[in-house]
């Protein structure tokens, strides 16, 4: 005969067992990157102000994003009059559904740089450009600096 609670306890004993063993393994874990590399990197110059040119580089960059997901790096960088894509308020005609999908790109991981050159030929600010935009000291620069680090350049 068997006494209340033995099958319960060892269920318990099993739970806690596996707990601790989950906890020390992720101690472990953490103590890594959670993710390797991406084996892609792609730097897309984004130069121009034109809604269809707009669409066109966005649709490249979320089917890059959608065929390799996790496995690919993709920054877009962001001079001349493309800029007013990161604009809080934009000088040029930007479609609010491109403003959109460079928000939701930015929120997939996709980096958004703005030329800091051209933002100071215009008068801007950190304050005129989209929270998620990183500033980058001179949008040429940076195409060139992301191809010495392994990125593939691709220009519309």
């Amino acid at each position: 005969m068997r006494t209340p609670g033995t099958r319960r306890d060892f269920f318990t004993n099993c739970f806690m067992t596996g707990l601790i063993a989950l906890l020390a393994a992720s101690s472990q874990i953490m103590a890594e990157p959670l993710f390797d590399d991406p084996e892609h990197k792609v730097v897309y110059q984004f130069n121009q102000a034109d809604p269809d040119y707009m669409a066109h580089v966005l649709f490249s960059v979320g089917a890059l994003l959608r065929k390799y997901g996790d496995n690919i790096h993709i920054v877009v960088t962001a001079i001349g009059p493309g800029i007013h894509i990161l604009a809080e308020d934009p000088e040029r005609p930007v479609p609010e559904i491109i403003q959109k999908r460079v928000a939701s790109l930015a929120a997939y991981g996709v980096s958004f740089h703005a030329c800091g050159n051209t933002m100071k030929s215009l008068g801007w600010t950190k304050d005129d450009i989209l929270d998620f935009a990183e500033i980058v000291e001179i949008g040429a620069d940076d195409l060139m600096l992301l191809q010495e680090q392994g990125y593939s350049y691709i220009s519309w």
